[in-house]
């Protein structure tokens, strides 16, 4: 059985910082076949021991909110387990086990807060992100915002109503075709820049 050192090891050392945010095919693939077998156990609750100390529920986190979006890019799938990782990262945050982590690991226990369609966790996240990530809080609230904002205007995401199935509303597809994310991110980057 897979266990969280596997999930850290590949995630942290060798895929890294460089990759954490690259869309790579190949790193999809090695990915499932790497670690799909433990997510589907890790969904139907065989891996509640990792949740009992902190880089074990790091690596739970990571196996939940960030491996299926590559598994599964593009897929309704890709979101599967988010519920999972936002009460995760919840429980770990509560117990300040974050600040056990040393960045830039420690944003992937905010990461799932950021990917809820929560105006809460969306606030929280970037709470989280000025109070405890100081190395690259620059970098990390830019996103954060950008999320919120998305959620502000929204309620959810509209780039996600395709492959969750959901009839998007003319506002939704149109922020869609004018650029989506990219957009409001661009939107941010001027604003702060004026």
């Amino acid at each position: 059985m897979t266990a969280p050192e596997d999930v850290l090891s590949y995630w942290l050392d060798e895929v890294g910082p460089k990759g954490w945010y690259d869309v790579s095919d190949d790193r999809d693939a090695e990915i499932r076949s790497r670690f799909q077998k433990i997510w589907e156990e890790a969904r139907e609750g065989t891996c509640g021991l990792w949740l009992t100390y902190p880089s074990g529920t790091l690596a739970y986190i990571i196996l939940m909110d960030q491996f299926p979006c590559n598994m599964f890019r593009g897929s309704g799938l890709s979101f599967a387990t988010d519920k999972h990782a936002v009460a995760a990262a919840k429980a770990a945050i509560h117990r300040k086990w974050d600040l056990r982590i040393d960045e830039p690991a420690r944003q992937f226990f905010y990461l799932p807060l950021m990917h809820s369609e929560n105006l809460c966790d969306q606030e929280r996240c970037i709470r989280m992100i000025l109070e405890r990530m100081p190395k690259n809080r620059e970098e990390h609230l830019l996103h954060a915002r950008a999320h919120r904002e998305v959620i502000r205007q929204f309620g959810r995401f509209p780039y996600r109503n395709e492959s969750l199935d959901r009839a998007s509303t003319v506002p939704e597809r149109s922020y869609v075709a004018q650029g989506g994310y990219g957009a409001t991110l661009r939107d941010l980057q001027k604003a702060d820049a004026a």
